[in-house]
């Protein structure tokens, strides 16, 4: 099939790429760059924020599916539909698990079917924004499927409430630093490989039972935040060394972590995935949530400019750990 990736280079969408592209897939990626990362796929340089450079930059585009990873706001959702309406058969676009009601208002895990919105994160209030104005606008003029991604792990990306992308935390812990867990460690939290997510998304391309309907996609496997930086410690040859401080604290001190903690990380996440393999039976995550943190220290450890330690992130944390000394 030919396949438009609106993004392509980011944490999950490189994983993504390579698994359409093992399908034998004809891709084409859309990036503000100059060119996409190497591989056997064309290239359109465009900025999917501006409508008109980005309908101009698509115009001759011909092909089957678009998989949009960088809508992030209503008028976004628009800037797509004006372009592409009645020019492909399926639109996926990459929500994210975040839309659902934060902490849940049944019972876990979380299915498709629990309630959505989320008041504590505009990411995730615009996210359910532009799902709602997908299903408002899609039929058949822009058959769209939603994919809700959680936190699902790439290539050298290790797990943390608030600090994933980097090595600030594992760099401390190598060290014998203190790293801080927001309450008591013990919330429940699923963490996902990228490879694994890539298998249950490519099954949907192209599956016209899926177009209109809405998939999380994530790891069965759920584990507490202490048992997950206690596997990064195995991981990285020392215990961590974590000192506990309660959500409310961090919030007041760092407003900005409102959102990835009251309304994602602090709270529990465990999912069902029964939706994804009825469709998608050939969906499973092979990486346990050991192999996915062992793996992916490796790759960091392996060659010394990946361990890239933020020195934002380390003054946030010393600066945490004085405030909360101060407040005992």
């Amino acid at each position: 099939m030919e396949i438009l990736i609106i993004g392509g280079t980011g944490n999950i969408s490189t994983a993504v790429v390579r698994e359409l592209a093992r399908r034998g897939h004809s891709l084409t990626l859309v990036t503000r760059g100059s060119s996409a990362s190497p591989g056997p796929w064309g290239h359109i340089a465009a900025d999917r924020y501006d409508g008109d450079a980005f309908a101009s930059a698509l115009r001759r585009w011909e092909g089957d599916v678009i998989i949009d990873f960088l809508c992030y706001r209503p008028e976004h959702a628009e800037i797509l539909y004006q372009t592409f309406r009645n020019r492909v058969r399926q639109h996926i676009f990459i929500s994210t698990a975040t839309v659902y009601k934060r902490p849940p208002e049944v019972d876990l895990p979380i299915t498709e079917e629990t309630p959505l919105g989320n008041p504590n994160w505009d990411y995730a209030d615009n996210k359910h924004r532009c799902e709602e104005w997908y299903i408002e606008a899609g039929g058949p003029e822009f058959p769209t499927t939603i994919v809700r991604p959680s936190h699902t792990l790439g290539e050298g990306w290790l797990p943390s409430p608030a600090f994933s992308s980097d090595f600030t935390v594992a760099e401390r812990i190598i060290e014998g630093k203190p790293v801080i867990l927001c309450d008591e460690g013990k919330g429940m939290w699923t963490i996902t490989a990228a490879s694994d997510f890539a298998v249950g998304l490519a099954g949907l391309v192209g599956n016209e039972a899926a177009l209109g309907e809405a998939f999380h996609i994530t790891s069965d496997v759920p584990l507490s935040w202490n048992c997950l930086y206690y596997e990064m410690g195995r991981a990285l040859g020392r215990e961590p060394r974590i000192v506990y401080m309660p959500t409310e604290f961090l919030v007041d001190q760092y407003p900005e972590m409102h959102g990835p903690l009251k309304g994602d990380k602090a709270a529990h996440a465990v999912f069902d995935n029964l939706k994804i393999k009825r469709f998608v039976p050939e969906f499973e995550c092979r990486m346990s949530p050991r192999d996915i943190i062992r793996e992916n220290a490796a790759w960091r450890l392996a060659e010394g400019h990946r361990r890239n330690a933020n020195p934002r992130t380390n003054q946030i944390i010393e600066d945490l750990l004085e405030k909360w000394t101060k407040s005992q």
